[in-house]
Order: C-alpha cells, then sequence, then structure tokens
C-alpha cells in the first residue's frame, strides 16, 4: 500500500505583507518574505558577525551569511582582516555569487568601496578637483595610492623637483590631481606635481598682488644665472 502525503496549501494572511501565512487554519510567520532580495552585483548592507584568519561572514538579512574571503577585503596586499573589519560593524559588500560550489553566498566589500570610489574619482577628473589618498606600497617607477581604487603617483609627479627617496610618503595623505582614467583598464594616473604647481601659482599671484614699488622684501636665491639671479619670495 502506497501512502501519499501532501503539503498543506499556505495562502498569504491579508493586511500582513506577505509575512504571515494561513497553514491548515494557524497563522505561522513567513520566514522567506524576511530574507533580502539582492541580485548579483548589487551592493548590500551587512553587519559584520564573524572573523576568521581567511574570510569575514556578513549578516546581511539572507538566509546564510555572506562570506568575504580575504582577499575581497581590501585592495591592499596580503592583509590581516582582523585589521580591516570589526565585530558588529556595519558595512557595503558587493554580491559576486548567490552560491558557489560549495553553496555559499560570496560577497566583495573592496569591490563595493571600488565602485563607490570610482564614481568619486571620475567626478574629481571631470572637475578638476584632487582626491586624497593613503599611500600604502613604494613601487618600481612611484607609489600606489589607495583611493578605493589603487591609484599610481609615478615618480617623476610626486612633486615640483626630483624626489630621491619616495620611502618618506610612505603611510602620509597626500593630494593629487587625477591625470589619466581607464575603467576597462582600472588604470587610475596621478599628478602631485599639478596640485603643488597651482598652490605656488596662486601664492605667487598673492605676492605680485602686495607688491609695491620701493618695498624692501626677504626672500631666498633659488638660481644665479649670467644675467642676474632668481629669488624665492616669501
Amino acid at each position: 500500500m502506497t501512502t501519499i502525503t501532501t503539503t498543506p496549501e499556505a495562502k498569504v494572511v491579508e493586511g500582513s505583507n506577505g509575512l504571515l501565512l494561513e497553514i491548515d487554519g494557524q497563522i505561522v510567520p513567513n520566514y522567506d518574505a524576511t530574507f533580502s532580495l539582492f541580485e548579483e552585483g548589487e551592493v548590500v548592507s551587512g553587519i559584520v558577525v564573524r572573523i576568521d584568519k581567511d574570510e569575514v561572514l556578513v549578516d546581511i538579512g539572507y538566509k546564510s551569511e555572506g562570506v568575504i574571503p580575504s582577499n575581497e577585503l581590501s585592495i591592499r596586499k596580503n592583509t590581516d582582516p582582523h585589521d580591516e573589519v570589526e565585530i558588529g560593524e556595519e558595512i557595503d559588500a558587493l554580491v559576486l555569487t548567490k552560491e558557489d560550489q560549495d553553496g555559499r553566498l560570496i560577497v566583495s566589500k573592496k569591490r563595493a568601496r571600488f565602485e563607490k570610489a570610482w564614481r568619486r574619482i571620475e567626478a574629481a577628473a571631470e572637475s578638476g578637483e584632487p582626491v586624497e589618498g593613503l599611500v600604502i606600497e613604494v613601487v618600481k617607477g612611484g607609489l600606489i595610492i589607495d583611493l578605493g581604487v589603487r591609484g599610481f603617483l609615478p615618480a617623476s609627479l610626486v612633486d615640483i623637483r626630483r624626489v630621491p627617496d619616495l620611502d618618506q610618503y610612505m603611510s602620509t595623505k597626500i593630494e593629487c590631481k587625477v591625470i589619466e582614467l581607464n575603467r576597462s583598464r582600472n588604470n587610475v594616473v596621478l599628478s602631485r606635481r599639478a596640485v603643488l604647481e597651482e598652490e605656488r601659482k596662486e601664492q605667487r599671484q598673492e605676492i605680485l598682488d602686495q607688491l609695491q614699488p620701493g618695498m624692501i622684501v626677504e626672500g631666498q636665491i633659488s638660481n644665479i644665472v649670467d644675467f642676474g639671479a632668481f629669488v624665492d619670495l616669501n
């Protein structure tokens, strides 16, 4: 003899916004309706609930926690997850895949930050406004700046004059102008020299506006040539 088991029909309780179901005359919560709905590539917010050496778990209101692999936490290389997030911290993360081969929801903190940063950098490049970032690496030919995106500052554009030792800028915040931007290659080229030259131009104009014939001013000799000398006025 074959026994056939049927699943009771569930009806959404009117006025509950889908949060309650009626099954066999009983009102029960509709847990599926409480889960957040999102798609891959979407940025979601969540709370850090666990930190391991190789991954971070984030509660984003889904049926399972989102997993952030350690290499998806930051654009910096070889970072310790404990240095990037804290338990209870609210963060944004971009959904990479809703279910990997192990059935896990994989999200990325660095890519969510990348998307937000890229929009800011694009706006700065268009307006000519400088961007501020932290020097995180000294590489051959220049510096790597953390803007939420890895920005490259060539050594020749670090200062007005050549800088013999770039290590002095490590872990410092600096302002630069965006001089090249390529989304397809995630390429951002920066110039600190452009910011310094603009500041110097403004200072020069301020000094010129104050100068009057017959005034005595102090300055520092910056260069001597056949026909005279150049003096930097303070």
